[in-house]
């Protein structure tokens, strides 16, 4: 066998190696870029408060329909700006706040669980009812399916790993700056690849992105070992504040003021979640955060018969059976509880007595 059969059946096998996420069929692929073919414009939506797999997923498909879609103008928005740990992504500096539509646009939402947590359903709501075209592309189980084409697989670690399956059906090129901004998505919902969601699949999708010239070390440098002395400060106070609730959660609150003190941005607040986490024996853990007249929850468990999502629920929030979240209108108060207990070698004194 020469050398050129060797290459050849080497790139053969690594194109029909069938993709991870196999439950994105070619016909929701198809079915997303007709509809951006039709379109005079493309409006890529995520929601507030921005993570790594929700600014990943917003850049990388931006990337991505206007290499395949040159004459197509493409707009990026999210209510909340950029965290300054994500900022180093190509194409970040082009993420508007705000949004207008006109006839002959396109929507496609990213990682968005529902409608309201892009804070654009009441002063938008043509966005939602699906009289714009939309494609809506989320790994969030309980997602409503608001868009015109719905790509839901919630069973994917991360929205940029259904991004990526989408570009491998369409045989969509994916460069360096779109592997670096899909890796760091899928790198920040997996907790660097240490949560129990990094499964082989999302494994491959590593290596497909790697292969692709991802920026691993600027990833990883910029996410998990770049801090800010303010986040170091207000993570300080979140994990102060630790207490056990009597349902066996390990749970801490900051409120504004805690804020205002360290000079932190709560975005800046990502990541001290999973310090609490980690405190053994525990059910669950939650953080307790004040904005603007909200009090946001971040829920987590380690435990396989513990949904957080099932908890987070019954404040009209949502998410993954091990990671949700809720909010509501409202302020934290705290709530202090002593009791005395007499010391057993005095008790037994007085008694004598």
């Amino acid at each position: 066998m020469t050398t050129l059969q060797l290459q050849l059946i080497v790139t053969l096998n690594i194109s029909f190696y069938p993709h991870p996420l196999m439950s994105v069929t070619l016909a929701d692929a198809t079915a997303a870029m007709e509809t951006i073919q039709k379109s005079s414009r493309v409006l890529v939506i995520c929601h507030r408060n921005p993570d790594g797999d929700a600014i990943g997923a917003l850049i990388g498909i931006a990337l991505l329909i206007e290499q395949q879609f040159p004459t197509i103008p493409v707009f990026m928005h999210c209510v909340d700006p950029v965290p300054e740990t994500l900022q180093f992504m190509p194409g970040a500096s082009r993420v508007l706040n705000a949004l207008t539509t006109k006839a002959g646009d396109a929507l496609v939402f990213v990682d968005i669980a529902e409608p309201k947590l892009t804070e654009l359903h009441e002063s938008h709501p043509q966005l939602f009812d699906k009289s714009i075209p939309s494609i809506m592309i989320d790994h969030h189980p309980g997602n409503p399916l608001f868009g015109t084409v719905n790509i839901l697989v919630p069973e994917a670690a991360s929205s940029c790993e259904i991004v990526v399956a989408i570009a491998d059906l369409l045989k969509w090129n994916i460069t360096n700056d779109i592997a670096t901004c899909l890796l760091t998505g899928v790198y920040t919902d997996t907790g660097g690849l240490l949560h129990s969601n990094t499964s082989a699949a999302v494994y491959r999708t590593v290596a497909r992105l790697l292969r692709a010239g991802a920026r691993q070390q600027l990833i990883v440098t910029a996410v998990f070992r770049t801090a800010k002395m303010s986040t170091l400060k207000l993570w300080g106070r979140v994990l102060e504040k630790i207490s056990v609730s009597s349902e066996g959660g390990a749970v801490s609150a900051v409120t504004e003021g805690d804020f205002r003190a360290t000079g932190a941005d709560h975005s800046e607040l990502a990541g001290a979640i999973d310090y609490v986490n980690a405190v053994p024996g525990m059910r669950f853990s939650m953080i307790l955060s004040e904005k603007g007249g909200k009090v946001k929850g971040s829920l987590r468990t380690l435990r396989d018969d513990v949904d957080v999502a099932a908890m987070a629920g019954k404040f009209s929030g949502g998410g993954h059976k091990k990671a949700a979240g809720f909010a509501l209108s409202g302020k934290l108060k705290p709530e202090m509880r002593w009791k005395v207990v007499e010391e057993e070698g005095k008790k037994n004194a007085s008694a004598e007595n």
